[in-house]
C-alpha cells in the first residue's frame, strides 16, 4: 500500500485555509485591542482570502457552478457588510443590508440539492427564535426604519439557519451538519451584536461577535459543498 502525496492544489487549498483563520484570529485581536489601522487591513483581508479559497478550490475543478457562485457571491455581500460595519459613522443601515442579502444567498446555496426548509421544526424555531429576539430588542429601536430593517433581517437570517438545518437533517453527513452548525452561530454573532447595540453594552463584546462570526464563515466554507445526487433505483 502507497500513500499519496498531496496534489499542489491541495496544498495550496490548505495554505489559504490556514491563512484565513491567521487573518481572522488577528482581525479579533486588532479590534479588542483597538489597533484600528490594523483592524482596518485583516478584517476586509480576512473575506477576501475566503473568497479567494472557494474561487480556488472552484476553479480546481475546472468550472464555477452555481453552488460555488451563490457561495462567492454571500462572501463578497459579507465582505461589504463587514467593511460599512468597521467604518466610522453610521453605516449600520447599509452593513446590515449586505449581510441581508450574504444570506438570501446562504438561503439558496443551502436549497441546492434539498427541499425548500425541509425541517418543519428548524423553520418553526428558528422563526420563533427570531420573533423573541426582536421582541427582546424592539424597545431600542426607535426609528421607524431600523424596526422595519432589523426586522427584515432578523426574519431572513432565521430563514437561512432554517434552510441549513433541514439541509442537515436531509444530508446526514459530518460537512452538512458542520455548515448547519455554522449557520447557527451566524445568528448567535447577530444577536450578540443586536443586544450589544439597542439592548445593553455586554463586556468583552468584540471579542465574541468576531470570534463567533468567523467560526461560523469558516465552518460554512470549509464544509459546503453541492449535494450528491442519489443514485438511481435498480432493479434486482
Amino acid at each position: 500500500m502507497s500513500l499519496r502525496s498531496p496534489t499542489p492544489i491541495t496544498e495550496r487549498n490548505g495554505r489559504l485555509e490556514l491563512l484565513l483563520i491567521a487573518l481572522a484570529v488577528l482581525s479579533t485581536a486588532t479590534r479588542v485591542l483597538d489597533l484600528t489601522t490594523l483592524h482596518f487591513v485583516f478584517k476586509p483581508l480576512t473575506m477576501l482570502v475566503a473568497i479567494a479559497l472557494v474561487a480556488a478550490r472552484s476553479y480546481s475543478t475546472g468550472a464555477v457552478a452555481r453552488f460555488d457562485s451563490y457561495l462567492l457571491a454571500a462572501l463578497a455581500a459579507s465582505l461589504a457588510g463587514d467593511v460599512f460595519l468597521m467604518l466610522p459613522g453610521n453605516y449600520f443601515i447599509p452593513g446590515l443590508a449586505s449581510f441581508l442579502v450574504a444570506h438570501l444567498f446562504y438561503i439558496a446555496l443551502f436549497r441546492q440539492g434539498v427541499p425548500w426548509f425541509p425541517s418543519r421544526r428548524a423553520l418553526a424555531g428558528t422563526l420563533g427564535i427570531g420573533a423573541a429576539m426582536y421582541a427582546w430588542v424592539w424597545g431600542g429601536l426607535a426609528d421607524p426604519v431600523l424596526r422595519v430593517a432589523v426586522a427584515a433581517y432578523v426574519s431572513v437570517i432565521a430563514l437561512m439557519v432554517a434552510q441549513a438545518i433541514g439541509r442537515a437533517a436531509t444530508v446526514r453527513d459530518t460537512a452538512a451538519k458542520a455548515v448547519g452548525l455554522g449557520a447557527c452561530v451566524f445568528m448567535l454573532s447577530d444577536a450578540l451584536i443586536a443586544v450589544n447595540r439597542f439592548v445593553q453594552p455586554l463586556p468583552l463584546v468584540s471579542l465574541w461577535v468576531l470570534a463567533s462570526y468567523y467560526t461560523a464563515q469558516i465552518l460554512i466554507v470549509h464544509n459546503a459543498r453541492p449535494v450528491a445526487p442519489a443514485a438511481p433505483a435498480t432493479l434486482a
